[in-house]
C-alpha cells in the first residue's frame, strides 16, 4: 500500500503479541504499549535532520551530530495517550499537543471535543500518535485539523492499521505517510479491527 511503513522487528513482534492477547491485564498493557512505542520512534526518526558539531570528549576534539528537526506529538485523546511516553524518551524535545476526537458508534464517524496544539505547526514535523487505525474517519478529521493550524509535514503513527483506514487516509491525505507495526486483515461489522487488540483506550485503562 502506498505511503504505508511497516515496522518490521522481532522486538516489536514480541510486544504486539502481549498487546493482542486479551488475557494481559491493564497494567502490563500500559507499560508494553509506552515499550513499543520507543522502538517505534527509532524507526519514525530514521531520517530526522542532523548538524555536525565539534565537541570534546575526556581525550580530545571530535565530530558529532545533533536533530536539528523539531518535534509536535499530537496523540489522538484517549489511547493516543498511551504512545506519548515512549516517543519523549526517545524525543525528549518534543513539543505535545492533543487532539480529542470519539467515534460515533452509530455511524462510525468522527465527533471532536477537544484541539490544542503547539504554534508554528509549519516549521515542524508533526506526529499523529493513535494505536488504532481503523476506519481512517478520525484520521483523516485529525490531520484536517492539524493541516488547518499550518502543519505541512505530517506523519500517522499506529500500532495496528486495518486496509479500509490506510486506504482512507490516503484517499484523502495523500502526502502523508504512515508507519505501523501490522497491518491487520479488515474490519468488522462494528469497526473494529480484525485480529485486532480490542479497544486500545479500555485495555489502557481498565475501562473495559
Amino acid at each position: 500500500m502506498k505511503n504505508l511503513i511497516i515496522i518490521d522487528h522481532p522486538l516489536v513482534k514480541r510486544d504486539l503479541t502481549i498487546l493482542r492477547n486479551k488475557k494481559t491485564p491493564s497494567h502490563q498493557f500500559r507499560a508494553i504499549l509506552q515499550q513499543t512505542a520507543s522502538l517505534m520512534a527509532y524507526e519514525v526518526s530514521r531520517d530526522f535532520q542532523t548538524k555536525e558539531i565539534s565537541i570534546q570528549t575526556p581525550l580530545e576534539k571530535t565530530k558529532g551530530v545533533i536533530v536539528e528537526q523539531q518535534i509536535v506529538l499530537v496523540p489522538i485523546l484517549r489511547a493516543g495517550l498511551g504512545l506519548v511516553g515512549g516517543f519523549v524518551d526517545v524525543m525528549p524535545n518534543a513539543r505535545v499537543g492533543h487532539i480529542g476526537l470519539f467515534r460515533d458508534e452509530e455511524t462510525l464517524k468522527p465527533v471532536d471535543y477537544y484541539f490544542k496544539v503547539p504554534r508554528n505547526l509549519d516549521k515542524a514535523l508533526v506526529l499523529l500518535l493513535d494505536p488504532m487505525l481503523a476506519t481512517g474517519g478520525s484520521a483523516v478529521a485529525a490531520i484536517s485539523y492539524l493541516k488547518k493550524r499550518g502543519a505541512c509535514n505530517i506523519r500517522m503513527v499506529n500500532l495496528v492499521a486495518a486496509p479500509e483506514g490506510v486506504k482512507t487516509v490516503h484517499k484523502a491525505h495523500p502526502d502523508v505517510t504512515m508507519y505501523t507495526c501490522a497491518l491487520d486483515r479488515e474490519l468488522n461489522n462494528r469497526g473494529y479491527i480484525l485480529p485486532g487488540l480490542g479497544d486500545a483506550g479500555d485495555r489502557m485503562f481498565g475501562t473495559e
